[in-house]
């Protein structure tokens, strides 16, 4: 069972065990930022906070964000997704899942009734990564490339380090549009200097300025290059 908190009148954060998950209110609908990991049952939760029609996005396809997905007949996501959503194993004994996806796109708005919501793109730690700015609350919810003290997936053929970087230096022109950050993992909130932050040290690793260590996970070691601000698991060279 996730613990829920509510950021303000019509927001709330679900935190499970090292992710989380958001819901937004508009006027008229409401909308999901992911489903959860071990949360089966995220629509149901929601419910009991709102009484507006609930849809799910899916800022990615990693399996930590789908776990409620189940309950959804469709879900808004990018189709450079879908490859990961539909053939990725599920987890645990989480439902496979198996709804539509509807796509969006880089500059879409989705409006929720008085709360437009930007979808932006930011491919490097999946290739349909993306995360949504809500322009009336200024809030940045940035899925999973964003992390202070935390661990960026980057190994593995969906990651690719040089679309981070040039994710992040496009969002960077963006940076007046926004106060906090809110990611999936974890410290949160954040507020924006984090992302010059992420940008040098993920630099520093395409360029081997700073070394790895073997970090043992999904039973294969991979190099953690813990660049300060977070770590990147990358795959070893050599």
């Amino acid at each position: 069972m996730p613990i829920i908190t509510a950021i303000d009148a019509t927001t709330w954060q679900f935190d499970e065990e090292g992710v989380r998950f958001f819901l937004l209110a508009g006027t008229e609908r409401a909308l999901l930022l992911d489903s959860g990991m071990f949360t089966h049952d995220a629509l149901d939760l929601a419910r009991g906070l709102t009484d507006l029609p609930i849809e799910l996005l899916n800022t990615h396809a990693d399996r930590d964000h789908t776990g409620s997905n189940a309950q959804f007949d469709h879900v808004y996501m990018s189709l450079a997704e879908t490859t990961n959503y539909y053939n990725s194993p599920a987890w645990g004994n989480a439902p496979a899942p198996t709804g539509a996806v509807i796509g969006i796109w880089d500059g879409q708005v989705i409006d929720l009734g008085a709360r437009e919501l930007e979808v932006i793109a930011l491919p490097g730690h999946t290739p349909g990564s993306v995360a949504i700015l809500d322009r009336r609350h200024r809030r940045l919810f940035s899925g999973d490339p964003i992390q202070r003290n935390g661990n960026i997936y980057m190994f593995g053929p969906q990651r690719e380090m040089h679309a981070y970087v040039g994710s992040l230096e496009r969002l960077l022109t963006r940076i007046g549009a926004f106060d906090e950050i809110y990611p999936c993992h974890a410290d949160c909130p954040l507020t924006p200097e984090v992302i010059p932050q992420l940008i040098e040290g993920a630099k520093r690793v395409l360029t081997g300025a700073v070394d790895g260590e073997d970090f043992e996970i999904h039973g294969r070691t991979v190099s953690r290059v813990d660049v300060g601000v977070s770590a990147f698991l990358c795959e070893k060279r050599g």
